[in-house]
């Protein structure tokens, strides 16, 4: 008996996504290829050994720890490398880049079973650890170099010796306006003239990035968009109070990791919620708790502390946001 060809008899799920992990991968590295670019202009080629140095711990503990040989082909590794570089200050010695990179996937991701498992941030979690342990390299932050291939003294110090940066030192706009009320020109803030780290640079690209990612449907619009409007709103609010004394909304947004963070940070899919609502209340969450430490907080920065505190919520967020489900429900129980 012949086949009819018309029929088709398969299995569910019958709807297949088309986004794949690689595919997705592959979307947020061509979104951070003109942020990378932007950083390389500002800080020098110092940029590409520091990434390279973080992406190098990330994959080499991918490889050595991952039970499968294809995990090293999502990209997933080499994302977490090059998100943790660009958090970092320009002038930090290659090898406490290289052990970020290594804390990152081990006890960010491999010890959690893997890519998709994983509660925390692991970019975020390897520069936790940084920041905790090696907080003076982690909170120094150099004036951009004299040329282009000129590169930081501090980049090759020897591991765990003592080191002393070999640059000159000033204060990132948060810093400035915290701990001295001097604001920072809109105009440098946006094309990335400041201090700071690596993906601080030009908030205009960062945010055409995220849009891209938006389109691509590869990150869900409602976080990014939660963060930004509650960030704007907050400090709406303290501004209007005391302008002399809180930062205007466009500062906000535009000075420090917030928006490289709104992107490509909290909307992470595996640390972030997948219910709608759990979205809105997760990107709530960051923008008030980011304003609160900025304002209130002894640090001038706090997107990485507003973002893996509220990764640690997302188990309990997604349990009691759960849309009901079809056919339960209603007047007949």
């Amino acid at each position: 008996m012949s086949k009819d060809p018309k029929l088709v008899v398969q299995a569910a799920p019958f709807l297949q996504q088309g986004l794949t992990t690689p595919q997705a991968m592959l979307d947020v590295f061509y979104a951070l290829i003109p942020i990378t670019i932007a950083s390389i202009w500002f800080f020098g080629f110092s940029v590409l050994l520091v990434l390279m140095a973080s992406i190098a711990g990330a994959v080499l503990t991918e490889w050595l720890f991952s039970s499968s040989e294809g995990s090293l082909w999502d990209g997933s590794a080499v994302l977490t490398g090059l998100l943790l570089g660009l958090t970092l200050p320009p002038a930090l010695p290659l090898w406490m880049a290289f052990i970020g990179g290594v804390v990152g996937i081990g006890l960010g991701k491999m010890v959690w079973g893997g890519l998709g498992n994983n509660l925390f941030n692991p970019a975020l979690l390897g520069r936790a650890f940084l920041l905790a342990n090696f907080p003076n390299a982690m909170t120094t932050w150099t004036s951009a170099p004299t040329g282009l291939f000129n590169l930081y003294p501090s980049n090759f110090a020897i591991p765990f010796m003592q080191t002393q940066v070999d640059a000159l030192t000033s204060a990132t706009p948060l810093g400035l306006m915290k701990f001295q009320q001097q604001d920072t020109p809109l105009l440098d803030l946006m094309i990335g003239n400041t201090t700071g780290s690596f993906g601080e640079t030009c908030g205009l690209l960062i945010i055409l990035a995220g849009l891209y990612l938006i389109l691509r449907r590869s990150i869900d619009w409602r976080i990014p968009t939660a963060i930004l409007s509650t960030v704007v709103i907050f400090t709406s609010l303290l501004f209007m109070f005391d302008s002399t004394h809180y930062p205007s909304p466009l500062f906000a947004v535009f000075s420090g990791g917030l928006l490289l963070g709104t992107f490509f940070m909290a909307t992470d899919p595996v640390s972030s919620p997948l219910t709608p609502k759990g979205t809105w209340l997760f990107g709530i969450g960051i923008g008030i708790i980011v304003v609160l430490i900025r304002v209130f907080g002894g640090f001038p920065e706090g997107m990485m502390y507003a973002i893996l505190l509220m990764n640690a919520t997302v188990p309990l967020i997604e349990r009691y946001t759960q849309p009901q489900a079809f056919g339960r429900g209603g007047a007949h129980e």
